[in-house]
């Protein structure tokens, strides 16, 4: 199948979204589907007014058009919501051409959290977006309820893997610092509630691993915590690796990857009872949610790291991309 993928954010930014979509990318052509992804670096391109890594693309509307027409693909996904997004979007209804969406990120609540823009504003735009889609994939069952009652229609699952060859235990020795050792891995920035990792009353040592606009403002505010900047490969399954427990405090992830990396790296993790620790953790036993951070990480400190490996064995991304295909439109489907 030739499949195109649409998505406003890609290499060498990092963060989940282009993590899930590499890797979903990746496993497709090896199943031997041909995949054009259409992103920002074929696009002249402008920064975010709110997040400068971000770039926007110019002249989406008529770049878009003119791939998917060369590639002539049989599905058309749509990843995000942006100027790339919207262009494919637009010219799919336009051309009545069935396509898929996905919802990857809780943008209504970053819109809040960076703009005080009313969720009730933001929610309608997602709606209109999202309206004509064949199928919009989400990531869990809890954000699938949520959108329900949002009346989002269209909901389809399409859940997330993660590498359990690069993403392992290594010697915990790689970081000497005093112990434990509590780890963020991330977007530094206002949505994923970092100050309450940062704040936390613990004994041991904090690191915050990633990048993003709070970055300088944090470090600054937050001498006593080891920011290692952004990390890659190995190095960063080797910091995860080194941690005695991750801490996700975020309340806006619709998934979160990062929890599935440390996992497989032998880390329980500390959460907020929350979708997407909700559905990555649940009952597991590998990792603890509770309202209260501090007592998340007490508990998750006393867990099997046996189990938290284990459970990151059961995310593979073939299941990832096999579920994608079959959540696809093809452009043949007539309603």
């Amino acid at each position: 199948m030739k499949i195109a993928l649409v998505i406003d954010c890609w290499a060498p930014q990092v963060n989940g979204v282009v993590r899930t979509y590499a890797s979903t990318v990746a496993e497709l052509r090896r199943m031997g589907h041909a995949v054009r992804v259409i992103a920002p670096d074929q696009f002249r391109t402008m920064r975010c007014p709110t997040d400068s890594e971000y770039r926007l693309a110019l002249g989406a509307r008529a770049g878009v058009a003119r791939a998917l027409d060369e590639f002539q693909p049989d599905a058309i996904h749509v990843a995000t919501e942006a100027t790339l997004g919207l262009a494919a979007r637009n010219l799919c209804v336009r051309r009545r051409w069935p396509f898929t969406t996905s919802y990857t990120t809780m943008l209504p609540e970053y819109a809040y959290a960076r703009l005080r823009l009313p969720l009730r504003w933001s929610y309608a735009v997602m709606r209109w977006f999202h309206r004509p889609a064949h199928a919009v994939m989400v990531a869990t069952a809890t954000l699938q309820r949520e959108l329900e009652a949002r009346r989002f229609g269209n909901l389809k699952r399409w859940t997330r893997g993660v590498d359990t060859g690069l993403f392992r235990p290594y010697p915990k020795d790689f970081l000497d610092a005093p112990r434990p050792i509590l780890l963020y891995a991330g977007r530094v920035a206002i949505e994923k509630n970092i100050r309450a990792f940062l704040d936390l009353k613990a004994p041991g040592t904090k690191y915050v691993v990633g990048s993003g606009p709070q970055a300088a403002q944090l470090q600054q505010a937050y001498p006593q915590v080891r920011f290692v900047g952004r990390q890659h490969g190995e190095q960063l399954a080797r910091y995860y690796a080194a941690a005695d427990v991750f801490v996700f405090p975020s309340r806006t992830d619709t998934f979160g990857l990062v929890m599935l990396e440390a996992l497989a790296c032998g880390v329980p993790v500390a959460a907020l009872p929350v979708p997407g620790p909700l559905d990555v953790i649940g009952a597991s036993g590998a990792g603890a949610l509770d309202e209260d951070l501090a007592t998340a990480v007490e508990r998750a400190l006393h867990l099997d790291v046996a189990v938290c490996r284990a459970h990151a064995q059961t995310f593979s991304w073939e299941a990832v991309a096999r579920m994608f295909v079959q959540n696809l439109a093809p452009l043949s489907h007539q309603p």
